[in-house]
Formats: C-alpha cells, structure tokens, sequence
C-alpha cells in the first residue's frame, strides 16, 4: 500500500520501525529452523543435594517438608550384604536437611521417632511431614503421626490412627485429603490388601473413612499420584498363595483414577510396571504425572546375584497425561532408585535416599529442577511474523490521513461497511484469550460450552429491535450518553468510569495471557512479547483511530479463521482413519457430550449454560463501547442491523472449528502423546500444534495473527476508553472544546492507555491463572451485570429513575461480589444475577423513592420520529 513507502520517510514511522526491529531481532537472536522446534526432551536438570548422614542410606523411609527443610525419618537397610547373610535393621533416625543462604545446605541429626519405623506412606500437608502406617520387622503399625521443623526442635504429634496396620501402602494428598491405598497388613502376609481410606485433615474433627475400593487385584508397593483433587493409582505387586505355603509376585499395569462424588475409573494400562517406584509420582505441568524409575519385575529371578552384577531398577521417566489418558516415555534419570519417598521442595523433586538393586542402598540424594519449555521459532516465521507487523503499521499511516476530528477518530464518520464492522464486532470479542482457550477448553473437556454460542443468534434480534434504536435514533456518540438522556448526568458518569475501569482491567489480561503461551512455544521472550503488542497497538490505534482498528480487525478474522480451518483441516488428515477415525476416538471418549440434564446449579447444565450465556451477552452487545461503537460507525440504522446478524452468524461456523479443533487435538495428541510439552499450560495446546505441525511461514502467520488478535482486543479498548473519556467526561463538562483539540486529546489518551496497559501486563508476569476461558468470562460476569442492568432498566420501563438506577447498580455489584464468594453458584450464572438484581432493585427503589420526572421515557424512543444522521 503507499502508505508503506513512507514510512521511512516519516520520523514517527522511522522510530516505531527501529524499534519493532529491534525487538524483533532481540526475540529472535537464538531462534533456529522449523525441524529443531521442540527436539529437547529434557524435563529436569539433575543435582546433588548433600549425601544423607546415613553411610550406607536407607530404603522405605518417610520424607517431607515442614520449615522449609527436608525431613527423612525411619526406613531400613543391610548393614551386611544380605546376600551372606545380613540382617535388615530398621532405623529411628531422622535426618533434617536446612537450605540455608546463599545455597548452602546442612543436615541437622540427632532426632528420632519413638521407635524405628519403615515403608510408611509420606505426605506434606502444609507445613507438616506426615508418616502414615508404616511397620518392622516384627509388626506393622496403623500408627500416624506429623513431623513439624521449627528450626531448631523436632516436633511429633500423633494423627488419627488408621483403621488399621498396614505398611507397604501407596497414598497421596489431594486437595487437603490424605488417600491410603492396598499394602500388607503384617510382614508375614502372603495377600496384599486392597482397602482404600481417606482422612480430610481440613475438618475439625478428622478421621479416617473407608471407601469403596477400586475395581482391580488388590496391591502393594504401587504408585500414587493426585491431581486436581483426584486420587491415582498405578501399577503394584499382587500376591497370590502358591500353594505350598509361599506366595508368588505378579507385576501389575492397570492403572485407576478416584475422583470424589463419581468413584474409581479404569485408565489406559501402563507400558510396564512401575512397582516400587519413588512415590507419589511428580504432578508436572498442569496435566502430566511423571513415574520416575521403579522395579518393572524383569530381574526378579536375579535377586541373588551380587549386586554390581545385578542391572538394578528402571530409569526411564514414565508420564501419564490426564486429559488424553495416555503414556509416553520422556527422558531418563541419572540412577534408579525405588522403595523410597519422591519428595516436593519448592519447585524442585527431591529423591532421598533409596534402594539401587536388591538390598544395596543409597546414601545419594538426588534433585530435580524442572525445565521451561523452550519453542523456536525460526527465521522463516519470523520474516512473516515482521512482515504481518508491518502491514498493521502501515494501515495506521493510511488511516491517519482521514482523521480530522474527534468524530472521524472515534465513529469513522459512518464510512465503514455493514460487513466489516460486523466482521469487528466478531473479532473484537474474539480476542488471542478466545482463540488459544476455546480448541484447549474443548481438548481437555467437551462440547458443553458450545450451547453459548447459539445464544449469540438468538440475542440479535433483541439488541437489533430493542436496543439500536435507542443508540443510532438518539445519535450519541457512546453508549453512557443515553444513560443521560433517561436517567441523569450521574447515572452517565457511573456507567462510563464503570466501563473504563473494567476495561483497564482487560487491557493487561489480554496483553499478558497470550504473552505467556506464545513466549512458550515460540522462544520469544515474554516481556518482549508484551512490549511487541503493546508498542504496535498503541501505534496504530494512536494514529489510525478507529478506522485503523476495524480494518485491523478484519485482517485478524480471516487470518485467525483462515489458519483454524487449516489447522484442522492437516490436523484430521494426519489422523488414523481421518474424519471417521477422529469421530470414533472422540465419541468413545466422550468428548462430543453437550447436554448435561441437571437442575444442579453448580455445574455447566442446559439451563446454565443457556441461560447464562444468554445473559451474558446482553454484557458486550448493550453496555460495552467497545462494541456499541461499532453500531455507529455505519451510515444507517439498517446497516448497523446488518453488521449485528453477520457477527452472529459468524459465530455458528466458528464455534464448530474451534471445538472441532480441540476435539481434533485431544485426537492427535492421543496417538502422538510423546510430542505433547509437560510445562505447557492446557492453554498453549493450539499454539504447540501449530508450531510442531503447520509448515513454515503459514505458522508464523498464524502465530501472527495470535499477536494481532490480542492487539486488536486491545486497541478496541485504547480506543473505546478514550472515546469515554473525551465525550463523557472533557466535551460533556467542556462545552467549548474544539474539534481539533478533542482529537489531540484522544490520541495523547490511546498513547497513554497503550503505555498503561503494556505497564501492566508487564507486572502481571509473575501471575499465575488456571484458565484463561473461565477467568475471561468470570470477570465478565461479575463486573459487567450491573452496567448492562441499568441499561435495561431504562430501556424496558418508564418508572425507573437516576437515584434508583443507581441503588439498583450498587445493589448488583454487592450481590454479585456476596454470590461469587460465600455460594457454589457457577459463574456462568454470575451475568444473570447482576443484571436482574439491578433491575428489580432498581425498580422497585424507584417505585419507593420520588425524583424529578426523566428525561426521556424508556420506551418512548420508538415514538421519536426524524431522519437519523450516522454522524
């Protein structure tokens, strides 16, 4: 386009473009070709912490962390070979390991439990160490008892005891509850148990409840695991009489998972058994669980050779992946340790101690550091990632020609058409957030989500017939002017600072969250990341208005759309039985359920979802000015209309590819589990596809238009909020301001906000959020209910008033906040409440309360009868 020739010869253009340059190139420095991206499976850096006091170690101790320090209590060893005859001693040693500044680690000794003890189940719970069970050689216990670490004293209590002796059991905290599962009730048993407790130390009055036991062999010596508030369990020994008065070992790979209020569920069988492992197995990632090492029975008969000539135990890191139920092997360990606890300290794995072959100790003590994913992106995606950039640049050039005041800079002056500003609309709401977590909300659950997609159809009509009259007929310039109009300059004022500030709030969100998936599986830096969207959109959006932003938009959806449909398109060809293939393995894993009929108010039920989504767009359609915006920057009311029904309908065959995409992700990544990133958030699962899978070039477009999909959520509320400002606050209470000087304001405004929002999400970096799909739409709905009720009570009644407008929305905003934090509801409720709290109180306060006369009755607009001027 011309305007991209001078920008070199323009010295606003000359900086931007150095400095995009510049961090281009600074992101860029170490990225390397499409086929390295990902080649490292290194999950941990291994070290050595300070060797265990115990000269020759121990085996089947109890570990944890209390004090920040490490605790290893208990366990046993040879203190001869036992092959010539050594007797197994247990110990009541406990061994403390204080971090101390700079790094330095020292053991504290000279501590000990009441009697010696070993093969206990280890958990952490707070700042507890807790050994449960556990036994010698003569008897085992049912004994449970905490290890505290003050620093300089060892502190033991006694727990409720279990309901009974048991060592050689395997257990897990999950949430605040400690899971026991199987072990042997007494050194001479020939039969494992398989009884499975539970003791909720969050309650004041715990004890241990007995429940129903998994749907397997009963065990010893398997592996725990928990994650998000389920209980694993995998692998183990399985004893059975031989009939001569022995027993015999079977080595076992089916694997369980319990969740609280549904029970056990069979999973996917292990590869091989992992008996004996370190235990609980590492939670990595959001959605990973590492078995490292363990005893897979295959030198079982080789127990009595010397040790130097026996192989000893596995060392291969075995991860289960909880969302696609699947195995796959991801590195190596530096040894093979088994029969002893796997301990979490900080971020770090710690393994203390153990045994490495058949009665031969460890006094190593070994840490693992997890390692951040590192994506490269390459220079092919970057050429194309720098060119997409500099289109935006140049659009915001050749669209600062045509502004000339505050109503062009703002509305366009109504030359844009119906079709591209019902393409904005559709993707101003579908920001970088949308496009990454919609596929990953899909990929880790269902289709349950994808009933709020039709409520966007079905809300249409209402903001067409209902609601547009009231913004093209009284010819405001933002939504909140019509606030003034029925109720009063205060209600005005509210609803926009109300709208500003929740937009501030966005604008970091959604700089930041994308930044953090990006950096991830693209190598760029994430603070550069965040400078990049920021620096840009603020360029752009500064100098382009709104004109600038809409086109932008347009660009971003048919990239965005574009790149969804490819995506899927090479992801289900790639398939094993394509189309058909992907059905089958996603139906028989229930991924295509939709329909959850329960009156549960809780959960995603029907009436929930519909119900919820349907109020929740009343939020962006009626009370937002990012999106009320776009209803006036058309030349006619009939072309508004327009523009409304093509962001609905758009979102029909969109919503089918983005769930169509995280249903064909779980697929993929089924067959393909090794390619899968353990560090990755469940988030970033598109975006490693599309970097791993889409050839060079069409993925740095894609990646592309990620960062411009954040950007363009973010220079629609640059924008937006400037255009609050300026009309609801300087032109409404500076009545003799200029064209010229509104404009000048606004961009200096867009120039500030951009800095803000950058600021923030730079200081954001240090969060952490779960998902970013359901915070979106949380935050959606606990803010914005009030703004949109105030607008429906002036619209739908002619008794409301500004003061109890008001009261209504004060009233929302303290329901919404009591709901959010002392009920279950589920937040897809939170839209609805507010809004109909403000409405009803609001009535009913303005039945109770007299006030001037308004305005402007609600429904008296369809009397108004005068030709509509866009401008």
């Amino acid at each position: 386009m011309p305007a991209m020739a001078r920008i070199a010869s323009t010295v606003l253009g000359r900086k931007v473009f150095l400095l995009f340059v510049g961090l281009l190139l600074f992101s860029s420095a170490n990225l390397y070709a499409q086929e390295d991206q990902f080649a490292s499976k290194e999950l941990f850096a291994w070290s050595r912490l300070p060797e265990l006091p115990e000269p020759i170690g121990v085996g089947g101790a109890c570990a944890g962390i209390s004090g920040d320090a490490l605790i290893v209590a208990g366990g046993a060893h040879f203190r001869e070979p036992f092959l010539d005859g050594g007797e197994k001693i247990w110990t009541d040693s406990v061994y403390v390991l204080e971090r101390g500044p700079g790094g330095a680690y020292t053991w504290q000794h000279g501590f000990h439990l009441d009697k010696p003890l070993g093969y206990a189940v280890s958990v952490t719970w707070g700042d507890e160490a807790i050994c449960v069970g556990g036994g010698d050689a003569h008897e085992h216990y049912n004994a449970v008892v905490s290890l505290r670490w003050n620093g300089d004293v060892l502190e033991q209590r006694e727990l409720p005891a279990l309901l009974m002796p048991v060592a050689f059991a395997s257990g897990a905290l999950a949430g605040n509850t400690i899971y026991i599962a199987g072990g042997l009730r007494a050194p001479t048993d020939s039969v494992a148990t398989n009884h499975f407790w539970a003791l909720d130390l969050s309650n004041a009055d715990p004890h241990w409840q007995e429940l129903e036991s998994w749907p397997g062999p009963a065990r010893y010596n398997a592996i725990a695991a928990s994650s998000d508030d389920a209980f694993y369990l995998f692998s183990g020994v399985q004893l059975e009489p031989d009939g001569q008065g022995g027993h015999t070992r079977r080595y076992l790979i089916d694997a369980y998972r319990y969740q609280p209020g549904q029970g056990w569920e069979r999973l996917a069988d292990l590869p091989y058994p992992v008996t004996a492992a370190p235990s609980p197995a590492v939670a990595y990632g959001p959605s990973h669980l590492l078995i490292l090492g363990g005893d897979d029975g295959s030198a079982v008969d080789r127990v009595q050779e010397p040790g130097d000539e026996h192989p000893g135990f596995r060392r291969d890191i075995l991860a289960y992946h909880t969302i696609t139920d699947t195995w796959a092997f991801m590195g190596t360990m530096p040894m093979g340790h088994v029969t002893i606890p796997m301990v979490r300290w900080g971020e770090d794995v710690v393994i203390p101690s153990g045994e490495t072959r058949p009665g031969i100790r460890s006094s190593a003590v070994y840490r693992a550091i997890p390692m951040p994913t590192k994506g490269r992106f390459g220079i092919g995606n970057s050429i194309v990632l720098g060119a997409y950039f500099l289109i935006l640049i140049g659009m915001g050039l050749y669209f600062s020609r045509r502004e000339k005041s505050d109503v062009d800079y703002f509305l366009a002056r109504g030359r844009i058409p119906w079709w591209a500003a019902g393409i904005s609309i559709f993707g101003t709401q579908l920001s970088a957030i949308t496009f990454m977590a919609i596929p990953a909300k899909a990929y880790a659950t269902d289709w349950v989500y994808i009933l709020g997609q039709a409520t966007i159809v079905l809300i249409a009509p209402v903001i067409i017939y209902l609601y547009l009259p009231f913004f093209r007929r009284l010819r405001v310039t933002t939504a909140y002017e019509y606030l003034e109009k029925r109720f009063n300059v205060v209600v005005r004022l509210f609803g926009s600072l109300a709208f500003i500030l929740l937009q501030l709030g966005r604008m970091g969100v959604v700089i930041f969250l994308p930044a953090i998936a990006l950096s991830a599986v693209t190598g760029f830096d994430m603070y550069v990341a965040i400078l990049l969207m920021g620096v840009l959109s603020t360029f752009y959006t500064a100098l382009g208005g709104i004109e600038g932003v809409i086109w932008s938009d347009v660009l971003q959806v048919v990239v965005l759309l574009g790149g969804a449909l490819l995506s899927l398109v090479i992801m289900v060809s790639s398939l094993d039985g394509g189309v058909m293939g992907m059905i089958a393995t996603a139906a028989a894993h229930g991924k295509f359920h939709t329909f959850t009929w329960t009156w549960d108010y809780t959960t995603t039920a029907v009436w929930v979802v519909l119900g919820g989504y349907l109020l929740s767009n009343l939020i962006p359609y009626t009370a937002d000015q990012t999106v009320v915006q776009r209803y006036l920057t058309t030349e006619h009311e009939k072309q508004a209309a327009r523009s409304i029904w093509t962001n609905a309908l758009l979102t029909i065959p969109a919503g089918l590819i983005f769930f169509g995409l995280g249903t064909a992700l779980f697929v993929f990544y089924r067959e393909h589990a090794a390619s899968l990133e353990p560090a990755l958030q469940t988030d970033a699962i598109f975006p490693l596809f599309i970097m791993q899978q889409l050839p060079v070039g069409v993925a740095g477009l894609l990646i592309a238009g990620i960062f411009a999909a954040a950007m363009s959520s973010l220079d629609s509320s640059m924008n937006s909020v400037a255009m609050a400002i300026v009309t609801d606050f300087y032109r409404r209470f500076t009545p003799g301001s200029t064209e010229k000087g509104r404009l000048r304001l606004a961009r200096w405004l867009t120039v500030a906000l951009g800095m803000l929002a950058t600021t923030v999400g730079l200081l954001m970096a240090t969060f952490e959020i779960k998902s970013l799909f359901d915070l979106f739409l949380e935050l959606l709905g606990l803010f914005g209910g009030s703004l949109a009720g105030l607008f429906a009570l002036g619209i739908f009644t002619r008794r409301a008033h500004g003061t109890g407008a008001l009261i209504g929305a004060i009233s929302s905003a303290l329901v919404l906040y009591l709901v959010s934090a002392f009920t279950p509801v589920h937040f897809f409720l939170y839209a609805g409440i507010g809004i109909l709290t403000c409405f009803a109180v609001g009535y009913l306060a303005s039945g109770l309360l007299s006030s001037d006369q308004p305005k402007l009755h609600g429904l008296t607009i369809y009397t108004i009868n005068s030709q509509e001027d866009a401008t």
